[in-house]
């Protein structure tokens, strides 16, 4: 596969919403990609190959558009998916992991019985801007396994998110603003 020419043809799917969700933000939709089946399929092969000889336990989707490309991820890297989820959506004990926000903070959660020592996990979301939920993400899953690495179909490379993320942990995205 020339992920290369198919990277392209994905961020040719990503839609831009300008003044979204105020004015002067460009919005970086990915509607358009997931509604399209050739692109979609596209997304997650792309993730496959770069993914597939990691020896992934386990694919953690963060809530919610992490759960989107998580999932067949998992169905075709074969492994199990487990969700992060805001507070208070998981009905067994969790274990959480609280962020820094522009004003204020946020936490994120996982069962407690998700993962066990020496797991690999692979986290996925659909976009790394500033880097605070990922960072959480992989400080929670830390607790418990191995981050495998970080994936992400867009990046906001101005934002510098990458750099609230460990240096030793893999980092892919694949299109980048």
């Amino acid at each position: 596969m020339n992920c290369t020419a198919e990277i392209e043809k994905i961020k040719s799917m990503i839609r831009d919403v300008p003044d979204f969700p105020k004015k002067g933000i460009l919005f970086r939709d990915i509607t358009t990609l997931i509604k399209d089946k050739e692109a979609l399929r596209t997304t997650i092969d792309v993730l496959y190959e770069i993914f597939k000889d990691k020896k992934i336990d386990y694919v953690a989707g963060i809530e919610s558009r992490g759960f989107i490309f998580g999932m067949p991820l998992a169905y075709k890297l074969n492994c199990g998916f487990v969700p992060i989820r805001k507070p208070n959506k998981l009905p067994c004990e969790v274990i959480s992991q609280e962020y820094e926000l522009e004003y204020g903070t946020d936490k994120i959660e996982v069962h407690k019985d998700a993962f066990k020592k020496g797991d690999r996990v692979l986290i996925v979301d659909d976009l790394l801007a500033t880097g605070g939920t990922a960072a959480a993400a992989v400080s929670l899953v830390s607790k418990m396994a191995d981050v495998a690495g970080v994936a992400f179909v867009i990046e906001l490379e101005d934002l510098k998110g990458r750099n609230k993320l460990p240096k030793d942990v893999e980092v892919v995205s694949l299109a980048k603003y």
